[in-house]
């Protein structure tokens, strides 16, 4: 325990105290050096030589921060008649405890942000000892939950200065817990998202993502999505623009946000980590500062710059899901890029009026947003054709 700590407490104890006894109060450590006191001449001098206590006028309390111990030490009241010494010494414990509590938040806070930083990284073993210390650290898991990943650097990270290291540092924690701190009022409550600073100006919020979560943002008008990895998906987003803005005008600096897929259970979230921080990267050197960044929303660059086969496959899945149940249409799309995207070679290739194609790749573009006869669009549809094909053909 170090000494700045003991006399953190201490300065709080006393002032505390004070305040409600209305007496003199003195905090002494365990060689009877007062460290706090209501006569500012006294501290730094050993206690009891400077006011010795004849009559035992002085209600002495202990104090234990961590392995250093010590007392307060309680005069009578200055005005009004003296509370019976079992009620004060009740009421200097119970302000004991709380500064104890209080000094002890930002090692909760690093804690929370280095369980949260490795589970992210997927650097956890069983997951039954993971929901213990979630349980332990306030944190639940046992609701379904996504990760939005919040780029907030270059409002974090300005507070730096080469002179005084140190104190850069905690003043970059400081704008960081700001940041969790409009992030939390935002969703109202704070179990709701489960918010840490893992470094680098990057907030990565744990946002429960059930429907019943995400209902202020659900568009009843919006068709259910087929795969329970994008379920919630287009809520999600909205959620993500409009937090987006609040951090905007919170911080006056520019924001990013990535937004991560739900996967079940724990390994998920590392899982989510990974599709926020893939999208939020492309997304920022493709589409700019100051967006909401989704895998489905990057175009082909998702298909170029994702590493993962397996969320390629996924992608290409889910922008082609509304597909499934139209193979008239696959094969419109199959001949319509056989024949180099040409209307009237395509609609030879089909035997129909090339007003019926036009039509046809109408409902495609309508269906999955995206219009084939738009050189992205094409790129993306036949790069998720492709990669959905060779999967299915391995299976």
């Amino acid at each position: 325990m170090v000494t700045g700590q003991f006399d953190r407490v201490a300065e709080v104890v006393l002032e505390r105290t004070a305040e409600l006894l209305a007496a003199d109060v003195a905090v002494v450590d365990d060689r009877g050096v007062t460290r706090a006191s209501t006569d500012p001449d006294l501290v730094g001098l050993p206690f009891d030589a400077v006011q010795p206590d004849p009559t035992g006028h002085f209600l002495r309390v202990p104090l234990r921060v961590d392995s250093h111990e010590g007392q307060v030490i309680v005069g009578p009241p200055v005005t009004g008649e003296a509370p019976s010494p079992r009620l004060v010494q009740a009421l200097v414990e119970l302000v004991i405890n709380q500064a104890a509590v209080l000094e002890q938040i930002p090692k909760r806070h690093e804690l929370k942000d280095k369980f949260i930083h490795d589970l992210l990284r997927g650097q956890f073993g069983d997951e039954a000892d993971v929901l213990r210390v979630a349980q332990i650290l306030g944190m639940d898991f046992t609701r379904p939950r996504a990760v939005i990943l919040i780029d907030a650097a270059e409002f974090i990270l300005s507070a730096s200065g080469p002179d005084r290291p140190e104190a850069a540092e905690v003043q970059r924690r400081r704008r960081a817990q700001l940041v969790i701190a409009s992030v939390v009022g935002f969703f109202d409550l704070p179990n709701d998202s489960i918010c840490a600073y893992i470094g680098d100006g990057d907030i990565a919020v744990l946002k429960a993502s059930s429907t019943q979560d995400l209902v202020a943002w659900t568009d009843e008008d919006s068709p259910d999505q087929p795969a329970a990895s994008w379920a919630n998906l287009s809520a999600l987003k909205r959620a993500a623009d409009a937090l987006l803005a609040r951090l905007r005008r919170d911080t006056g600096a520019h924001v990013n946000v990535g937004i991560g897929r739900y996967h079940p259970g724990i390994r998920g979230l590392a899982r989510s980590y990974q599709d926020a921080r893939a999208a939020l990267f492309l997304g920022r050197r493709f589409h700019g500062q100051n967006r909401v960044h989704c895998l489905d929303g990057l175009g082909m660059a998702a298909f170029v710059g994702v590493a993962d086969e397996r969320t390629k496959i996924d992608l290409a899945r889910h922008l082609l899901s509304p597909l499934d149940h139209a193979p008239e249409l696959l094969e419109t799309l199959d001949a319509f890029f056989a024949a180099d995207c040409c209307l009237s070679d395509a609609a030879a290739r089909l035997a129909i009026h090339r007003n019926t194609l036009s039509y046809r790749l109408d409902k495609v573009a309508l269906l999955t947003g995206l219009d084939p006869r738009r050189f992205d669009d094409a790129v993306q549809v036949r790069l998720a054709l492709l990669v959905r094909s060779l999967r299915s053909a391995t299976e």
